[in-house]
């Protein structure tokens, strides 16, 4: 018998380290980056909503480059979402499941719930205020079609992560996430498939609302980041997939550094240099992607369109009042790619433009 070979070149990637940070949308934390790189579907400066999507002739409010620390958080629940892409307020009575996206209800929905937040919403960082994403970005891929995947709060799209669904969650339910989810991940299809896995936490691993990861065969999994994750690095012992929990909250010895409002994302930037730092001294290099998302927008702006008509992972309907088929996905959110096998573009360009949807 006859025995047929791949002429596909197998990848040099042996690790991919996986950092999930919290609510900032792309333009809130990229879009301006479109300075250094036209070809980043970021921002130009022209973006406005208006403070009334009922009124033609409301006052506009212009996206600006001044963004800092951030507090209170903008709302970013189901809800708000819809507002926020649709330009509508959700009617419980008569709802409408498929609106029409504009992208036009960020203002409208962040002025209602706190009168002057619109100036929050609308508003994205220079470059040089995010330096370690600024040289990331110079050096390595950004993604500029990495939506949430689905236009919901955190922990459904920490679920989508690492599930590819979020078993018909919509909100952050503390009796569900306290029960566990019961979906299958890839941590169980990577150990069915010879691979390891590894989750270096830094506060409590939200790893664990998922249930099967409870399981006492599982504890060697988990690492504590500070006592662990250099050394694995130095060592060259990291594992083929690497999840990375920032800390959630602040602490009496280091503050959150998960970039969550009201959370400085100075300590985000910290955290992800410290990263990049120990992979890139590690004998394993030459086989990691590294790779920084978001979880979703947390109620900043973004112009890109929310995809719709997207297939629902397992059929599963929302609870009332929404009865969500998860078709859906949310806001647009950072992304950026770090691999030794990344080329850097040169000239004007600056960077590699990567193309990818969760």
């Amino acid at each position: 018998m006859a025995v047929e070979t791949s002429s596909a070149t197998p990848s040099p990637i042996k690790t991919v380290v996986v950092l999930v940070q919290e609510n900032r949308s792309f333009d809130h934390m990229l879009g301006w980056f479109k300075t250094i790189n036209p070809e980043i579907g970021g921002v130009t400066g022209s973006e406005s909503n208006p403070i009334s999507t009922s009124d033609p002739n409301s006052t506009q409010i212009t996206f600006k480059d001044t963004a800092g620390y951030v507090d209170p958080d903008p709302d970013h629940s189901f809800q708000a979402i819809y507002e926020q892409v649709s330009g509508k307020t959700w009617d419980t009575n008569n709802p409408d499941p498929n609106p029409e996206i504009k992208m036009n209800g960020f203002v409208q929905n962040a002025e209602r719930t706190t009168p002057g937040l619109s100036e929050t919403v609308m508003n994205g960082f220079k470059p040089e205020a995010v330096p370690v994403f600024k040289q990331l970005v110079t050096e390595f891929a950004v993604c500029d079609r990495w939506f949430a995947s689905l236009p919901a709060s955190t922990q459904p799209n920490r679920l989508y992560v690492h599930s590819a669904t979020s078993h018909g969650a919509m909100s952050n339910n503390t009796q569900q996430l306290i029960e566990g989810f019961p979906q299958k991940t890839i941590f169980e299809s990577l150990e069915e498939n010879g691979y390891s896995f590894g989750i270096y936490y830094q506060s409590f691993p939200s790893t664990l609302f998922y249930r099967k990861l409870r399981h006492l065969k599982y504890v060697d999994n988990f690492h504590q980041y500070d006592l662990s994750f250099k050394r694995h690095c130095k060592d060259g012992k990291l594992p083929n997939y690497v999840v990375i929990e920032p800390r959630y909250f602040d602490i009496l010895t280091a503050a959150a550094n998960d970039d969550h409002p009201s959370h400085d994302v100075s300590e985000g930037q910290k955290l992800v240099k410290e990263i990049y730092e120990a992979l890139r001294s590690s004998p394993q290099w030459n086989e990691i992607l590294f790779l920084v998302i978001y979880d979703e927008h947390g109620g900043f702006y973004d112009h890109v369109p929310t995809p719709t008509g997207v297939p629902s992972p397992d059929d599963i309907v929302g609870p009332e009042p929404y009865n969500f088929k998860f078709d859906r996905l949310g806001c647009r959110v950072p992304a950026i790619m770090v691999s030794p096998w990344i080329e850097p573009e040169t000239g004007k360009s600056g960077c590699k433009i990567m193309i990818c949807c969760l």
